[in-house]
């Protein structure tokens, strides 16, 4: 959501608008706590089991640079 090269202007802010809108309907309910933690704790482990799952610690990361080095 904060990244400015990623994704345009208004897909952040619809993002965020999305987030806010479902955040202040569930609050107060029972579900407010499983989406305000949930979410983004999912959010950091997606990245996390993925790169654990495609071994992504053990490969480099820095693009064709990092690339070249390995091959040597």
């Amino acid at each position: 959501m904060f990244s400015r090269k990623r994704s345009p202007l208004p897909l952040r802010i619809t993002k965020w608008a999305v987030f806010l809108g479902i955040t202040r309907r569930l609050y107060g309910t029972e579900w407010f706590r499983a989406w305000a933690f949930g979410l983004p704790l999912a959010g950091v482990a997606t990245p996390l089991l993925y790169r654990r799952k495609t071994r992504g610690w053990t490969r480099p990361w820095g693009g064709r640079k990092d690339e070249e080095a390995s091959n040597h």
